[in-house]
């Protein structure tokens, strides 16, 4: 019997939205036994470091209602926005302080190969469609809806990553921290039945990657794009390659002419290319799910471009983002406006060639709201920045600008890109960490400088984003002292 998993089935919408309704039920009562009935807030911190104190917990869960409400937001053509952030974007859902979403992300890169990670699914056709007469989602990027900059098409791809949201959280205010916990992260099973039990990705060896000026071999330049297969039940802890293909012009269906990957989503059709199927024999890339994109509504603009990340999170594409771990971003307008994409299956330090594995995920999430009030000699009083925590580390990321839409002025969106460079977010990601010893953890200056050279690990975190990504890395074991 069909369970929401075939798609020929007479009745498959019905099913599918039963096996959906299911998920959300059991993953309600897994929720309230692991989270709600343990304490919330106050039990998730009790047993070991974090930035997040047993007072300021309590002072969270106060502001909680008593009973944890948990949400559903499946990605459509209804609920994504595809390329930028919006202060102005009407909420998908609105929430409470200690409640749970479920949150369907889809990639922009599943039209490389859409019979294996667009056909046959509902959701990812609907934001897909694409045909003479229209498109699914028809602006793509922040850019001009006529196309009048580049002639791409609607947002010019100024901004390229689907975008499931966003999420309202009653009474966030600029000024309060809003602490985003990644409880679950699924892949998104394939649809199509001939390929059922499989998840699959896109990775790009594309023009924007920091390789492609540097290329030995012909010809040069080329983007290549390879199919990796993921095991969807989540036995099979790595990814491999199934065969890679060189990009050629590829022509959508309003007849725009793409020599380049310069436009997301556009179909490719897959008689024009040439597939290799003989590429990465014996080579298991170790699985990484992750979420490239989880972001907050910036106030400086109307339409934001979503390729810089920035003060208010973003396209930081940092491998650690995924389940377990817990992220702190700073509420620039009112509700926040969360919104989730750029689902990753894995991915390396630096992103180097352009992307990651990209690939279709799901994630459960818990929104707590901690408010400016309550901030006042913590270790999140005046953050600026988003910051994570893990079950062993303290993450703090630095970019070359640490918020290019202030810093950049009125041509930040487009200045950006010829202006990032690895010293600058090196310099910033150095700050932070300063910062965060001397405030947080009460060092002087001397100790603080001496401890970074010799307990943090600096990393490239991505060279691909225009504003380019330094993460620093501190043990939570080396404050042993600490209760």
């Amino acid at each position: 019997m069909c369970q929401g998993d075939d798609s020929t089935c007479p009745h498959f919408e019905l099913h599918y939205r039963k096996f959906k309704q299911e998920l959300d039920s059991e993953r309600r009562g897994f929720l309230k036994s692991a989270f709600v009935a343990t304490g919330g807030a106050a039990a998730a911190v009790a047993g070991g470091l974090s930035l997040i104190s047993p007072a300021m917990a309590q002072a969270a869960a106060a502001k909680q209602p008593a009973t944890k409400s948990h949400y559903y937001l499946p990605a459509s053509a209804d609920t994504v926005h595809w390329g930028y952030f919006s202060k102005l974007l009407k909420p998908q859902v609105e929430c409470d302080s200690g409640d749970f979403v479920t949150i369907e992300t889809l990639t922009h890169h599943a039209n490389d190969d859409n019979e294996r990670m667009v056909k046959g699914d509902p959701g990812a056709e609907s934001v897909y469609l694409w045909t003479k007469e229209k498109k699914g989602v028809n602006r793509r990027g922040a850019g001009p809806m006529d196309a009048s900059l580049f002639g791409r098409g609607a947002g010019e791809g100024l901004g390229v990553h689907i975008c499931t949201g966003p999420v309202f959280v009653r009474g966030a205010q600029p000024g309060d921290v809003l602490e985003v916990r990644i409880v679950d992260v699924a892949p998104r099973p394939c649809a199509n039945p001939a390929y059922k039990g499989k998840t699959f990705g896109s990775n790009a060896a594309a023009w924007w990657g920091y390789h492609y000026k540097h290329l030995l071999t012909e010809p040069k330049p080329r983007e290549v794009i390879t199919i990796y297969e993921v095991d969807a039940t989540g036995e099979r802890s790595f990814a491999k390659a199934v065969y890679n293909y060189q990009w050629v012009p590829q022509t959508d269906p309003f007849g725009v002419v793409h020599k380049t990957i310069d436009y997301p989503g556009v179909p490719v059709d897959h008689s024009t290319i040439k597939k290799n199927m003989d590429v990465l024999k014996n080579v298991r890339v170790p699985i990484r799910p992750h979420f490239g994109v989880i972001a907050l509504a910036p106030r400086e603009a109307d339409m934001v471009d979503s390729i810089p990340p920035g003060y208010f999170g973003g396209n930081m594409d940092n491998w650690r983002v995924g389940k377990g771990a817990t992220m702190y971003y700073p509420v620039a307008v009112e509700g926040g406006l969360l919104s989730v994409g750029d689902p990753h299956a894995s991915q390396g330090d630096s992103e180097l060639c352009g992307t990651a594995i990209e690939c279709s995920l799901t994630g459960t999430f818990q929104l707590i709201l901690h408010k400016k009030a309550d901030l006042a000699g913590t270790a999140l009083e005046g953050l600026d920045f988003p910051m994570l925590e893990t079950k062993d580390d303290f993450v703090v990321h630095g970019f070359t600008y640490a918020n290019y839409l202030a810093e950049l002025g009125p041509k930040a969106q487009s200045d950006i890109y010829g202006k990032s460079t690895v010293d600058g977010a090196m310099l910033d990601a150095f700050k932070k960490m300063r910062q965060f010893l001397m405030t947080v953890k009460g060092l002087t200056e001397d100790e603080a400088l001496s401890l970074m050279s010799v307990g943090v690990d600096f990393g490239i975190t991505q060279v691909v984003d225009g504003n380019w990504g330094v993460h620093a890395i501190i043990k939570k074991e080396i404050f042993v002292g600490e209760s």
